[in-house]
């Protein structure tokens, strides 16, 4: 294969940003789906230089276990949600490095029984806005498209620190929110191993929460930190293609209302995700996620896609 068509292809294939469709964050009141992400290739290298934009569409639902504070059982919640997102390769002090900032709206259906009697709650709008900055600080040098071309991964270690803004759509006197009105920070270390079209992802991290003063009825609402793996096995199909076996584990994040503690979640769930070029500039991403196992209810299932325009860099 020519230098820059192997170069092209490659960066093809490595250049996908792996976005976390938003329509999690209003399946449940404690934000716990945070940590139930599955992100495929967050620490493969990219030439520098290359901007992303990203549509992306989400389905998700299912089963939603509130906090024991709160009379409400036999809560199911529906949600699609779209998102536009930008992202960028970036060369940080000769390391390589992404920016991605997503911007989701949602619209969610649930329907619950308060005290017995039955409820149901339709809503659209914005869900809280995402930043994620990473950066590869082993394995992992910046490099032009040219330079990219005689590249080959082995094992690359790096660092992500992800924020959610509490600027979604939120009212205290429902339960049913597309933002969170808190703020939560993520850090996370990403180790990348790869044996040829092979390749292994592990991915510790933890997510931090602030207080939310104007939970449901006025009520305060405290959130313990999560901790969360993931692990992703994934194999290059072919240049242009590839396909990847994800999961996920997390605990923590029992949550606090006016004092009084709720059940500690823990959740287990599995998924798959495809990507596929299209044209040098084009390509499109299939996903799917359940769960397997939760000690809590909030058991639900999610498809999605999403299509990547790129430029820059050489391309």
């Amino acid at each position: 294969m020519p230098s820059e068509e192997r170069s092209r292809s490659r960066g093809v294939a490595t250049g996908w940003v792996r976005l976390t469709l938003i329509a999690a964050l209003v399946l449940a009141p404690d934000g716990a789906l945070h940590a139930q992400s599955l992100e495929p290739r967050s620490y493969t290298n990219t030439p520098v230089g290359i901007n992303f934009l990203l549509l992306g569409y989400g389905h998700t639902e299912g089963d939603v276990a509130f906090d024991a504070s709160v009379p409400i059982t036999d809560a199911k919640v529906r949600v699609d949600a779209g998102l536009l997102a930008y992202a960028r390769s970036l060369d940080v002090w000769g390391l390589s490095g992404k920016f991605l900032a997503v911007l989701p709206i949602a619209e969610a259906s649930g329907s619950a029984k308060l005290r017995g009697q039955g409820h149901d709650r339709d809503v659209f709008g914005l869900a809280d806005p995402l930043l994620r900055v990473s950066v590869n600080f082993f394995g992992a040098p910046a490099l032009t498209l040219e330079e990219f071309a005689t590249y080959q991964q082995d094992l690359i270690i790096g660092a992500t620190l992800q924020v959610t803004a509490p600027l979604g759509q939120y009212d205290s006197s429902k339960l049913l929110n597309l933002g969170t009105n808190r703020w939560s920070v993520k850090p996370e270390l990403g180790v990348s191993k790869a044996w040829g079209p092979l390749t292994l992802e592990l991915i510790p991290a933890i997510t931090f929460f602030t207080t939310n003063n104007d939970f449901f009825g006025g009520k305060t609402l405290e959130q313990d930190p999560i901790y969360s793996l993931q692990g992703h096995l994934i194999y290059q199909f072919s240049p242009i293609f590839w396909g990847a076996f994800d999961a996920t584990y997390y605990v923590g994040g029992r949550t606090t209302v006016n004092g009084q503690q709720a059940q500690e979640p823990e959740n287990v769930r599995v998924g798959v995700t495809t990507a596929l070029s299209l044209s040098r500039h084009q390509s499109i991403k299939l996903h799917g996620s359940t769960g397997v196992y939760n000690r809590t209810d909030n058991n639900f299932w999610a498809v999605g896609m999403a299509w990547q325009f790129r430029w820059g860099g050489g391309l």
